[in-house]
């Protein structure tokens, strides 16, 4: 099985943690332009020339420039591309939580379309669509020959209007037929419930505008009846988003002022330090959402859940918190997307995103190509199963940025979830892992080990 190509894409154009951002402002003006290629741009003449005049049909002059830019972009690594006016403006209703289709996390593998993972309480989630699913036609349209842009623009559609997949999915001895009715998907950025009394677990899906401000009203909801003995903050399976929104969230449980990420890069723009405060996190002039929040959330036992599917944003709030020692990072590595992305407007609404630089945890790690190490591994049934042998992580996407501090650990060396054995009487073990995860719940077994973790501090920590 050949390596996924791309990096994973939400359906209706969203881009899965390719939101971080630090909107830097004339690049080509921070550094001296160096002499123009003349030979290699009089052979890019030549090329154009020869398609214009000798192609089989005519080609559009807009068109091609379009996609020469495209190329430029696509082949520099997997998060660097060019957005045209329909893809920029998903991009940025994105950031909003909220934008139109079907609620897949895709990407490309042997020329079919992925299924990564299916967004809860989307209509791909409702249906029974799976991580691992391989999609090979849409309607009638086969998916091999497409680029996973056209599959994902043939996945677009208004709200109600209907689109068929044709699945293939591992233990099925025939594919699968699936219609979806598309709709506007609305991800909740954050989610939160008391288990049981003194213990609370709080969510984050995905880091958007607003994600502070809820992150704030739920915490404010656990601590209306009392005092927290332990906190479960669940990143599993969030793909990242805003930078401010990462900031924030580690400045709710962090000391004032310390460090939360760093980024380098070849501009000046580009090397920056974030901490933890408010005009770091906050964006225009609304007032600081955090400064409600009760003092004992600084100091609240904690316990972090990640997995393979936590990516960019969660990774810059699990090293944050790793670094600090503020609390114990339970689950498996990461996904280990460490750079940053800028998106530069371009005129006709488009625009490119361009990896501009590396971010750092407090301590100068670099998570590029290789994630957050969590301080205690747990895979995701007591079996030690885990959906996440399959999973696409960085370090299998082509021309991926390497990571410039730490030698990366290949794939290859990651030791693989075991498989079920044989119990006492030679039969094969059912594999407990749940095909639907329903977080925080008995059946959670990650999070009944962070549970399991919170009460044997909390009792250690009582006065004898």
């Amino acid at each position: 099985m050949s390596k996924a190509k791309t990096v994973s894409l939400i359906v209706g154009g969203f881009l899965a943690g390719a939101m971080i951002s630090l909107n830097f402002p004339a690049l080509a003006d921070k550094e001296a332009a160096p002499g123009l290629p003349i030979e290699e741009l009089r052979t890019f003449a030549e090329v154009y020339s020869a398609i214009k005049q000798g192609y089989v049909e005519p080609v559009e002059d807009k068109k091609m420039i379009t996609n020469a830019i495209a190329g430029m972009l696509a082949n520099l690594d997997p998060h660097s591309a060019y957005l045209d006016a329909d893809a920029f403006k998903d991009l940025q209703v994105g950031t909003q939580g909220e934008f139109g289709g079907l609620g897949i996390e895709v990407g490309m593998e042997d020329g079919l379309v992925k299924v990564v993972s299916p967004i809860e309480d989307t209509p791909a989630y409702r249906a029974g669509i799976k991580s691992g699913d391989l999609i090979f036609k849409l309607d009638e349209t086969l998916v091999k020959g497409l680029t996973l842009a056209d599959a994902v623009k043939k996945m677009r559609g208004k709200p109600k209007t209907p689109i068929k997949l044709t699945i293939l999915r591992k233990g099925e001895a025939k594919p699968l037929e699936i219609t979806l009715i598309r709709e506007v998907i609305k991800v909740q950025s954050v989610k939160s419930k008391l288990v049981e009394p003194g213990y609370g677990w709080i969510r984050v899906t995905q880091f958007q505008e607003n994600t502070v401000t809820d992150l704030a009203r739920h915490l404010g909801t656990l601590y209306k009846d009392g005092k927290l003995n332990g906190l479960v903050l669940d990143l599993r399976n969030d793909p990242g988003g805003l930078l401010n929104g990462a900031i924030g969230v580690s400045a709710a449980f962090l000391a004032p002022d310390v460090k939360v990420v760093s980024t380098n890069g070849r501009t000046e723009d580009a090397k920056q330090e974030f901490l933890a405060r408010p005009r770091d996190y906050l964006r225009g002039t609304r007032e600081d959402p955090l400064r409600t929040l009760p003092a004992a959330i600084k100091d609240v036992p904690m316990v972090v859940l990640v997995n393979s599917g936590s990516a960019s944003a969660s990774e810059i709030v699990a090293g944050a918190l790793q670094d600090h020692k503020r609390a114990v990072i339970m689950g498996t590595q990461t996904f280990g997307k460490g750079s940053v992305q800028s998106v530069l407007p371009l005129p006709g609404n488009s625009a490119i995103k361009l990896t501009t630089a590396r971010y750092y945890t407090p301590a100068g790690r670099s998570i590029q190509a290789k994630g957050i190490v969590p301080d205690i591994v747990v895979e995701e049934s007591a079996n030690g199963s885990s959906s996440a042998t399959n999973r696409i992580r960085e370090a299998d996407l082509e021309r991926h940025l390497s990571n410039d501090r730490d030698k990366e650990v290949p794939r290859s060396e990651m030791k693989p979830a075991e498989k079920p054995g044989k119990d006492k009487n030679n039969k094969e073990e059912i594999d407990e892992m749940p095909q639907r995860l329903e977080y925080a719940s008995p059946s959670d077994y990650q999070f009944q080990q962070a549970l399991n973790l919170l009460k044997g501090l909390q009792i250690m920590q009582k006065p004898k």
